[in-house]
């Protein structure tokens, strides 16, 4: 389909950032959803003209995200894809350490502005012609098994999971695909840490191997380009010798 339109959230670094230009390489218009307007502006700028809008976003404010897809589909008159990607972290500390206010704000931003995001997606998505569109979430290596003291990351992570399968199913009857996207150490602000290393779950503190994020644009973008008939449901892009696969 001419003129494909995606949201990206989280788009002015990262991951976000390397989705995005990826899909306008690959030919989408592309809107930028983050909450600070520099860094979207910029990552706009690094494209043709028309071709990425920054539309900045909070994610854990409904109306914020009401005017992000009221701009979209004002601006191009639908939407073809939604990459869920925006998400935080907290600090690293025991459980009976860590305030319950960092974990509802972890849990509002990693999966309330998922599903937020998602139900906006779905009204645009089922009433327009042609009808349907995909949904990519990023979920996490940590969807499948945390580090030492990510509690608040970790059942975020594996919540997505359900939405996603959730939203797979609901969507069959609209045309509405739904993917998720499991990431491990792309050399990011978040995740370029790693480097300098991180607690292991046997106590020790090691470096662990990083990856361009530029591989998961990539990825996100073929995700994408699947017609709607076909689907990624889940798909897990990480750096090669991180210690996730074996005993490290």
């Amino acid at each position: 389909m001419a003129n494909r339109i995606a949201i990206v959230t989280g788009a002015g670094t990262g991951v976000g950032k390397a989705a995005a230009l990826a899909l306008v390489r690959d030919g989408w218009n592309v809107v930028l959803a983050g909450r600070r307007a520099e860094p979207l502006n910029e990552v706009a700028a690094l494209a043709e003209r028309g071709r990425m809008l920054a539309v900045p976003t909070d994610v854990c404010d409904e109306a914020s995200i009401a005017n992000l897809f009221g701009k979209t589909v004002e601006t191009y008159g639908r939407l073809d894809l939604l990459f869920n990607n925006a998400g935080m972290g907290a600090p690293a500390v025991p459980i009976e350490e860590l305030p319950v206010e960092t974990f509802r704000k972890v849990v509002d931003t990693n999966l309330t502005a998922l599903f937020i995001c998602t139900q906006y997606a779905f009204r645009v998505m089922k009433v327009q012609e042609p009808r349907g569109g995909r949904i990519i979430n990023n979920g996490s290596i940590s969807a499948h098994a945390p580090r030492p003291f990510s509690i608040a990351y970790t059942s975020t992570k594996h919540a997505v999971t359900g939405l996603t399968k959730s939203t797979s199913l609901d969507g069959r009857a609209y045309d509405i695909a739904c993917g998720q996207i499991d990431i491990g150490n792309a050399d990011t602000a978040m995740g370029g840490r790693m480097k300098a290393g991180v607690p292991q779950a046997d106590g020790s503190i090691r470096a662990e191997a990083v990856m361009d994020p530029a591989h998961v644009g990539d990825a996100v973008a073929h995700m994408a380009s699947l017609p709607l008939e076909a689907n990624v449901q889940f798909m897990t892009i990480m750096a090669t010798k991180m210690p996730f696969v074996g005993r490290g």
